[in-house]
């Protein structure tokens, strides 16, 4: 018998369909729940010490507005081409954002993890290093971590440059190199290949399903995220990258109608080009599925995702990036290549 197929789990943010994101309590849960690696997105304090959050702002994943001392920090900056209004790490040292509290950033669809609101801090690169360490003692397996960095030129620009601690970091701890296991992640392409030239790290490039890597916008370059998955320029990302990073629905188009539509042949090109392929992000709830594998009309409510993960595994992925660890995991257990369902069929 042919050997099925076994993708990586990779939590996103951790397991944050159950515990507010990028927590320690997210990511312990996820391990706990059979993840093979966990993902923090790092951004910087102003005394540059990196820390997990989705963005730089941070107004809608902390209680920050909840404190008086820091109501004089809410500002508008342009991050990414992106005017946005809030608090920002940047404007925060480490020992200020300790004393904030992370909250449900969608509330509205995951109603159950507000019920941590307030329980836990803004974690340290460190702390997330240190916790993978434990539970992979814990657990007796090894358990990888997929750092993101996030706006990385943005941060630069302000003197609080993301890479340099990061590779710090990492060397003090003996990770910069691939059988670490750690991945680094970007939407951006200039640090991605200054990492691949001054480390060995492996390194995932990140696409969207439109629009320009900021970095290449800010230099003049016309290229684009389409440009990118193209067999050119698959080959080009080959070059300093191990891995693709691919919103779903590049993979599994969605129909005018909302229902899925004719897979894509990107997996296959991207391996072509020696390139792994991770698929992003995926999400039991109803808004995040395509329609006809919707339980019902309330958002919130867990639809037929295992039916999305196995058309992803049909076509080769090597990773998942899930907000529900366990689902991602329980789909690959039950999984079977849609070559054996044909040979028991006959």
């Amino acid at each position: 018998m042919p050997d099925v197929p076994t993708p990586i789990v990779i939590a996103h943010r951790g397991a944050c369909g159950y515990r507010p994101e990028h927590t320690l309590a997210a990511y312990r849960l996820a391990v706990g729940l059979g993840a093979d690696a966990i993902e923090p997105d790092l951004v910087s304090t102003s005394d540059g010490v990196l820390v997990a959050r989705h963005e730089n702002e941070i107004g809608g994943t902390t209680d920050v507005s909840e404190h008086p001392e820091f109501a004089a920090r809410r500002t508008t900056k342009v991050v990414d081409a992106r005017r946005v209004t809030g608090w920002f790490t940047e404007d925060f040292t480490l020992d200020e954002l300790k004393t904030l509290r992370a909250k449900e950033r969608i509330s509205h669809l995951r109603p159950g993890c507000t019920a941590y609101d307030g329980w836990y801090e803004v974690p340290t690169l460190d702390e997330i290093l240190d916790l993978a360490e434990v539970a992979a003692t814990q657990y007796g397996r090894r358990v990888d971590v997929y750092p993101e960095l996030k706006s990385s030129t943005y941060f630069r620009d302000r003197g609080l440059p993301l890479e340099e601690p990061l590779l710090r970091t990492l060397r003090e701890r003996g990770l910069d190199d691939p059988p670490s296991g750690l991945l680094v992640q970007s939407l951006e392409v200039s640090n991605l290949k200054a990492l691949a030239a001054g480390s060995q790290l492996r390194l995932l490039q990140l696409v969207l399903p439109n629009g320009a890597p900021y970095d290449r916008g800010q230099a003049g370059d016309p290229l684009t995220y389409a440009d990118m998955v193209t067999p050119e320029g698959l080959g080009t990302v080959a070059e300093y990258a191990q891995v693709l990073g691919v919103p779903k629905d590049l993979l599994l188009p969605r129909s005018a109608d909302g229902s899925r539509g004719v897979p894509s042949t990107l997996t296959a090109q991207a391996h072509a080009a020696g390139l792994q392929v991770y698929a992003w992000t995926v999400r039991q709830e109803n808004a995040f599925l395509a329609c006809d594998l919707r339980s019902s009309d309330l958002e919130q409510e867990g639809g037929d995702v295992g039916a999305e993960l196995a058309a992803l595994f049909d076509l080769g992925v090597d990773g998942v990036f899930a907000d529900q660890p366990d689902v991602a995991v329980a789909a690959r257990e039950a999984y079977r290549p849609r070559s054996l369902l044909d040979t028991a069929k006959r």
